[in-house]
């Protein structure tokens, strides 16, 4: 699976506590990326955002993209989360952000950035009850794959009710607003991590 940026760093930290129970996977099998599915129609239909199914699962073509990395994350052996990682250049630029927020992403794409774009978060709904530390574990990875991509930029889609934890837990700021046109989905506006930023902190 090309990305198509060059790697810089490790992108496993070992760290303390939890995290020292936690094995994050690249799911790349049929069987696995199953249960990435699986456990994604679960967490959504727990929280209201997904209707019920026959299929039982929620994926999109996003997660078959070239530039698509999709991780499970476990706890004690157990699939207890999972998030997508989109990597997001000027030659491969398959990405729900850069499809809703194309006017500001591709600009920044031509001249040469690089973007990480991390969508379908589903966390266990009884897992994420007894670690309440597994959204952080998870989300971390998006922070690491800038580093491990040499990415210029993260990004996330966030509800307005859950920007002010973004802006001051992972330093996140808007970069772009909902519009009128994407009415037909959930709003979101679409915040950035941005490394050069951070830096200069």
């Amino acid at each position: 699976m090309k990305a198509g940026a060059e790697p810089r760093t490790t992108l496993f930290v070992p760290e303390s506590g939890l995290s020292d129970r936690v094995d994050y996977r690249l799911m790349e099998t049929p069987e696995e990326k199953d249960s990435i599915y699986l456990q994604r129609y679960k967490a959504y239909l727990h929280g209201g955002v997904t209707a019920p199914s026959e299929t039982e699962r929620v994926s999109d073509h996003y997660d078959d993209a070239p530039n698509a990395w999709m991780f499970g994350i476990y706890v004690d052996g157990e699939l207890c989360s999972s998030l997508r990682l989109n990597v997001v250049t000027s030659d491969c630029r398959i990405s729900g952000s850069a499809d809703l927020f194309g006017d500001v992403l591709h600009p920044r794409l031509d001249q040469g950035e690089v973007f990480i774009d991390p969508l379908r978060f589903a966390a266990d709904p009884e897992k994420a009850r007894l670690f309440p530390e597994l959204p952080y574990l998870t989300v971390r990875l998006a922070y690491l794959a800038c580093e491990y991509f040499n990415a210029d930029t993260g990004l996330a889609l966030v509800r307005a009710e859950h920007q002010a934890f973004y802006r001051r837990v992972f330093l996140n700021e808007i970069i772009a607003a909902w519009r009128a046109r994407q009415r037909t989905l959930p709003r979101r506006d679409a915040l950035s991590y941005d490394k050069a930023r951070e830096r200069q902190r």
